[in-house]
C-alpha cells in the first residue's frame, strides 16, 4: 500500500524553501567577501612579483611596469576599479589590493 504525500505538505514545503532562498545567498555573498588578502611572501605572490603598493615598484626589477598600472585596472582584478580590495583570478581564494601590482598585469577593457 503506497501512502499519498499531501498537496498541502509540499505547498508548505516549497514555500518555507523558496523563503530561505535570500537568506543563503546572503550567507554566500558574505562568505566570498571575506577572503583574506594576499601576502605578499606568500610564494605564487613572489614568483608573479606581487606588491601591496604599486608606488613601490622597483621599476629595475620589473622592466613591463609603467606608472600608473595598478592591480584595480588590471584584467584579472575582479572588482571595479574604484575598490580598495577585490578578487584575483591569479590568487583563487584570495584578495588582492586595488593599489598593488604584479607582473602579469594587463590593461582591463573600458578602463
Amino acid at each position: 500500500m503506497s501512502k499519498s504525500f499531501p498537496r498541502r505538505t509540499l505547498i508548505k514545503a516549497l514555500m518555507l524553501g523558496t523563503a530561505g532562498l535570500p537568506l543563503a545567498a546572503r550567507f554566500v555573498q558574505d562568505a566570498q567577501a571575506a577572503q583574506p588578502l594576499v601576502d605578499a611572501k606568500d610564494p605564487v605572490a613572489g614568483s608573479l612579483g606581487y606588491v601591496p603598493d604599486a608606488t613601490k615598484v622597483v621599476a629595475a626589477a620589473n622592466p613591463t611596469f609603467k606608472p600608473g598600472q595598478k592591480c584595480a585596472t588590471c584584467l584579472q582584478f575582479q572588482g571595479k576599479v574604484a575598490d580598495k580590495q577585490g578578487a584575483c583570478n591569479l590568487f583563487p581564494g584570495k584578495d588582492v589590493l586595488g593599489a598593488g601590482w604584479c607582473k602579469v598585469w594587463a590593461q582591463k577593457p573600458g578602463v
